[in-house]
């Protein structure tokens, strides 16, 4: 996968009114090739979202999304095509810390120091512009959603039958070169 996204859907917050707001993510046939080719699956029929987003305060933002995707993917087994319908729900807070938010200097770590983070007590995502990309969010849940293993069905993966001898040791022919055995 590169870097760049294939899709973009770019929201001003600053327009966001006490009421809130809905945004539809629509795609068509490019997109929904440039996004298979991204997550690394055979083909995309349908990709769409939807995100209602609401204010929370004047610099923090909820946003709930609903996905819906129409994918084929390979086999793990047989490489032959498997569809799937995927509908995925989630949400996301935004707080806007914009030119007035101040961070601590980082502290170094140590080469063998890694510092792991609950997911729950993360709190907001922080933004520093209130010009944000609605669909870097979508792309990231669609691949964490798309199924990591999937198989035709009544496809299973069978294990070479267990009537052939077992291959001998590369260690077998140094036991035939040491003296008396």
């Amino acid at each position: 996968m590169n870097d760049t996204l294939p899709l973009s859907q770019i929201y001003n917050f600053a327009r966001l009114g006490n009421a809130g707001d809905a945004v539809v993510i629509a795609t068509d046939a490019d997109q929904r090739v440039a996004i298979a080719r991204w997550a690394g699956v055979l083909s995309l029929e349908d990709f769409s979202a939807r995100v209602d987003i609401r204010k929370l305060a004047p610099n923090r933002f909820g946003l709930s999304f609903s996905l819906k995707a129409d994918v084929t993917q390979a086999c793990v087994v047989t490489l032959d095509p498997v569809p799937a319908q995927l509908e995925h729900s989630f949400t996301r807070e935004l707080l806007f810390t914009g030119q007035t938010a101040r961070r601590k200097p980082a502290e170094p770590e140590s080469a063998s120091e890694v510092v792991v983070d609950s997911l729950e007590d993360e709190g907001p995502e922080e933004i520093e512009s209130l010009h944000y990309d609605l669909a870097a969010p979508v792309l990231e849940e669609f691949v964490l959603a798309l199924e990591p293993y999937p198989r035709r069905p009544g496809v299973a993966f069978e294990p070479p039958p267990d009537g052939l001898e077992p291959p001998e040791s590369p260690f077998a022919v140094l036991k035939g070169l040491k003296p008396g055995l």
